[in-house]
């Protein structure tokens, strides 16, 4: 399968990027900044708001997977409102892609939100309620609409949710659950990288909410 990955210069989306290509996909990898890619990895650099390269990078894909993001340390986001990239690059960049999707006939999209995002804040540890409430707010708010715009995409889209992420390397698999569960509070970007792999490939979870923890 010819697999896009939009937002692969950094955490998630490079190890979705190796975890694809290990899975004997045709990858390319979609980033402002192009990082180390594994061999075979086709990279273009480019914006999710450049519709000229972003639609260029969609020809002759199956499937997109979304793994954008805000790498500026959260408290700084929240204090100056700001950031070195656009605040709501989680919904308008994912609007982006769909639109992308939809010009070039492209149906499979397999986007990274995250755990605590909707009915699953519920289910939060009162720390984590706090954080979300008081530091992560402006990017709740953006999540949430991306999530709303997947779900009205009209394409086959599955919602990836991970917990709380760290870089640490682990080779057992992540939970993964379908109704709004989790097993740990902490997930490896490395765990959530082979979800975004398996999602590709798996019919059942189109339409679906997939948390994802340790």
């Amino acid at each position: 399968m010819k697999v896009l990955v939009v937002g692969a210069s950094r955490g998630t989306g490079t190890e979705a990027v190796a975890a694809l290509a290990n899975a004997g996909h045709l990858v390319t990898a979609f980033a402002r900044t192009a990082g180390p890619a594994p061999e075979g990895v086709r990279v273009i650099t480019g914006d999710v708001f450049d519709k000229d390269t972003l639609t260029k990078a969609m020809i002759g894909q199956d499937a997109v997977v979304v793994t954008l993001g805000i790498s500026d340390n959260p408290f700084g986001v929240r204090l100056f409102r700001r950031a070195k990239t656009p605040l709501d690059v989680r919904s308008a960049g994912t609007e982006r892609v769909i639109e992308a999707m939809h010009g070039n006939g492209i149906r499979r999209l397999v986007v990274q939100t995250t755990y605590g995002v909707g009915e699953t804040y519920a289910n939060l540890t009162p720390a984590f309620k706090a954080f979300f409430r008081l530091v992560l707010a402006p990017q709740v708010a953006d999540s949430e609409r991306q999530e709303e715009i997947t779900r009205n995409s009209g394409l086959d889209w599955t919602l990836i949710r991970p917990v709380a992420l760290h870089d640490g390397r682990e080779p057992e698999p992540a939970h993964v659950d379908l109704n709004d569960g989790m097993h740990s509070t902490r997930v490896s970007r490395e765990q959530v990288g082979r979800v975004h792999a398996d999602a590709v490939e798996r019919p059942d979870w189109i339409g679906a909410t997939v948390s994802v923890s340790n």
